[in-house]
């Protein structure tokens, strides 16, 4: 089943007078981005244009943000001190009545996660 969406156009008249560049996208990245485009009403390039103008703009926003992931308390562990300890808001801060904290990740073990394959029928397209 095709379906199509009253008002969307995947090139407008203005798209004609810029060059034309091509992007090798992951599958998710992509499909998320035909999905938003879709529910906006809006081109994907028109969105692609407004994240790489953010991106471009604020940059360093967004290194820090990819950069902050998994890293925002790092345990540090001191042969001369009686607990593990982090660094939080330039300051050493004990963690030895932190319940939760892990004094050894070697036996830590990560579970696949199952991908699931969703078959439809369903295509949306550019009207």
């Amino acid at each position: 089943m095709v379906r199509c969406i009253p008002g969307y156009r995947e090139h407008s008249d203005s798209m004609q007078d810029k060059p034309k560049v091509t992007f090798y996208l992951p599958p998710d990245l992509h499909r998320q981005l035909k999905i938003r485009a879709a529910v906006d009403l809006e081109p994907m390039s028109a969105i692609a244009e407004k994240a790489l103008q953010f991106y471009l703009e604020h940059s360093e926003v967004v290194e820090e943000a990819a950069n902050a992931h998994g890293s925002t308390f790092r345990v540090y562990h001191c042969p001369d001190c009686t607990s593990p300890v982090v660094l939080k808001h330039g300051e050493l801060a004990s963690l030895r009545h932190q319940p939760n904290v892990l004094q050894d990740d070697a036996n830590l073990t990560v579970e696949p996660t199952p991908t699931t394959a969703t078959t439809s029928d369903e295509e949306l397209v550019p009207c």
